[in-house]
């Protein structure tokens, strides 16, 4: 099922609608905790994506949204988180479903540190799928102890760990390749519609501040850009509650 596009929908479809679009792991196993902050106040609808080694990101956008308007959803917010962030942008080009407002969390327009991007993909593409098993053996022991009384949390953690595949790990160099070589500097320039940004302080993957500057520079839409000081580039995940506040307040006005 992992080999094609998944999505699935949670909540009341008279509520506004939030798609969540996933970071390098591609999938919705992260964000349980975030998910179950939110409770009924808004239709969230979550997106897997392929692990596909050809898709540019215009690939991912027409798809996303193609499917989406099959399913009667033609219009929603955009939740690009870190990776998503890249998906975001070409899906607010052209027709078929109309973005009401976009939420980037860990997220950016052209990537502040590209030549770490790089490193990234060469180290990603140099792990062996035995070593990356061991280290996310050692993840999901810590994980467990730690919210080892939510059931919930354990069965995002398990599947999480049942996803990271050798054909996953392909995947996600491929994504990092294709954040080396993004730039919609000139997309975020031009839109109108309401734009917000959640990230948490301690971010080493997309350092905020570069970011945060240019957005507050160039692109018009930007309303509100806030940073959580106790979360980290997870920020969904590191500060699930104060992240869904945020997020139905931005969505649903004062």
């Amino acid at each position: 099922m992992s080999e094609k596009l998944e999505i699935r929908v949670h909540g009341d479809p008279a509520k506004p609608t939030l798609i969540y679009l996933p970071g390098l792991h591609g999938d919705w196993t992260l964000v349980g905790n975030f998910r179950r902050a939110l409770g009924q106040r808004v239709r969230l609808i979550e997106i897997t994506y392929p692990r596909t080694l050809t898709w540019a990101l215009e690939d991912y956008a027409t798809e996303i949204k193609a499917e989406l308007v099959k399913m009667g959803v033609t219009h929603g917010w955009l939740l690009g988180e870190s990776f998503g962030s890249q998906v975001v942008w070409p899906m607010l080009v052209g027709k078929g479903f109309r973005v009401e407002g976009v939420i980037l969390t860990g997220g950016f327009v052209r990537h502040p540190v590209r030549w770490a991007v790089r490193l990234a993909e060469r180290v990603c593409g140099g792990v062996s799928l035995s070593l990356l098993t061991r280290v996310l053996f050692g993840y999901a022991k810590l994980a467990r102890f730690r919210h080892r009384h939510s059931s919930d949390t354990l069965r995002d953690i398990d599947e999480f760990i049942a996803r990271r595949t050798e054909v996953d790990r392909q995947a996600a160099k491929h994504r990092l390749c294709l954040v080396a070589r993004s730039d919609p500097c000139s997309i975020a320039k031009q839109i109108n519609i309401p734009l917000y940004a959640l990230t948490g302080f301690f971010d080493p993957i997309v350092p905020w501040p570069w970011p945060r500057r240019w957005l507050r520079k160039h692109c018009p839409g930007l309303r509100e850009y806030r940073i959580i000081w106790r979360a980290d580039h997870n920020v969904l995940g590191t500060a699930p509650q104060t992240a869904a506040d945020q997020v139905v307040k931005w969505m649903t006005g004062p």
